[in-house]
């Protein structure tokens, strides 16, 4: 006979499972503020398109409306399905990079090959290939973890396959991402336990590639010498930066206040997308940068840490996907803020779950939906630790009463 009351009362007291609310507050202040910014950046844009002032703050919406759904998907998603379907989403990351350089299909804007052509609306496949490179990263840290603590080939095959992709990206051209990605992948396998010897001599064949790639048109060399002095061709090469510079500068300590921007007037360039830290700093001033700043910096923390604590508890995969995707967050938001304040040369990244976005928007959501997901799952790891190291409180009732008939034969 079946005891349905004792098994539900297990399920109940069972581990149980939450996801990191620190990590939730830092995501939803980011996105907050980006709807702010988007439509305080954007007015001016839509106006000498002649698009109707609100025009991308509606679209951003719909985008983040969008991201919000995937991201409680997510959320809901067990990390497993991702693990068991690793080489299936690597194969459709590889079908969808392939697939811009389709005619018709694949869509050619600013020179670049990026998007793809979805009727009703464009999609940028990188996005997507972003998230899958960590979940197949992930999985192969998991299921090769002593190979690549201790082989040199151990490295070989996650090395190629970004390899693989970063030859793919530059193909677009996209030198941003294609620096993204070998960033990340070579952090998480480091994180995964590997030499930092067999990382550097893995690599080695990579730098020439990217020096070739970085240097071999005429426009990719103006950025990388027009960053170190744009004040030398201001209304050239150097005016994305110089307007950018600008504008921080007028911020100062508290801005000039919020809509009062007048670099975002058709004087920087992608004032809502690329450049947006830039409007923030002219109209938040440093106070609104050091928010910004601050809530990546404790989205990231959370993340990186909660990745520790699931490598701590055996929640390995959990554990390298919070790491893949704490990074890569980190390094996108690191290299858009240096490239709006001149530390870096121009990328044509965007500034995380705050600038401008259709399929960037909504696949960042849904990266940040895995990210809970897997707090989620390592709470539950470190709740079910607990409760086994803890002593059930009817053991120690029974304990006590088998005591008492000794003590009473005794006397």
């Amino acid at each position: 006979m079946i005891d349905f009351g004792s098994s539900q009362a297990i399920k109940r007291n069972g581990p149980r499972g939450h996801f990191d609310p620190w990590l939730l507050v830092a995501l939803i202040g980011l996105a907050s503020i980006g709807v702010v910014m988007v439509a305080s950046s954007s007015i001016a844009v839509a106006d000498s398109r002649h698009l109707g002032p609100f025009y991308f703050l509606h679209k951003h919406l719909v985008f983040l409306s969008l991201g919000i759904v995937a991201c409680g998907v997510a959320m809901r998603t067990e990390l497993k399905l991702l693990e068991k379907y690793a080489f299936p989403l690597l194969a459709l990351a590889f079908v969808m990079l392939l697939a811009v350089f389709v005619p018709h299909f694949g869509m050619r804007i600013n020179g670049a090959r990026r998007w793809l052509n979805l009727l009703v609306t464009t999609f940028q496949p990188v996005e997507a290939v972003k998230l899958i490179l960590v979940v197949y990263i992930a999985s192969y840290l998991v299921r090769h973890r002593e190979s690549v603590e201790t082989r040199f080939l151990g490295l070989f095959k996650p090395v190629c396959v970004a390899g693989v992709i970063v030859l793919l990206l530059l193909a677009q051209p996209d030198f941003g991402s294609a620096t993204l990605v070998i960033a990340v992948t070579i952090a998480m396998v480091w994180l995964g336990g590997a030499r930092p010897i067999f990382l550097f001599l893995m690599g080695l064949p990579l730098m020439p590639l990217l020096y070739v790639a970085a240097t071999g048109e005429s426009y990719r060399m103006k950025r990388l010498t027009s960053f170190m002095d744009p004040w030398k061709d201001p209304f050239n090469d150097g005016f994305q930066l110089t307007q950018s510079l600008m504008a921080i500068g007028r911020g100062e300590w508290t801005g000039v206040g919020l809509g009062s921007s007048v670099l975002k007037l058709s004087y920087l360039p992608e004032a809502h997308t690329d450049f947006i830290f830039a409007v923030i700093g002219e109209e938040l001033g440093l106070a609104g940068v050091l928010l910004v700043m601050g809530l990546f910096a404790l989205a990231v923390g959370r993340g990186l840490h909660m990745g520790l604590k699931g490598v701590e508890v055996g929640q390995r995969f959990a554990g390298y996907v919070a790491f893949g995707i704490s990074l890569m967050l980190a390094m996108q938001a690191i290299v858009s803020v240096g490239v709006n304040l001149g530390a870096l040369p121009t990328k044509g990244l965007t500034l995380p779950l705050i600038s401008y976005g259709g399929s960037s928007m909504a696949l960042t959501c849904a990266m940040a939906g895995v990210l809970l997901r897997a707090t989620f799952e390592i709470n539950r790891a470190l709740n079910a630790r607990q409760m086994a190291t803890r002593v059930p409180p009817a053991a120690v009732v029974g304990a006590n009463d088998a005591v008492k008939p000794r003590e009473a034969a005794a006397a």
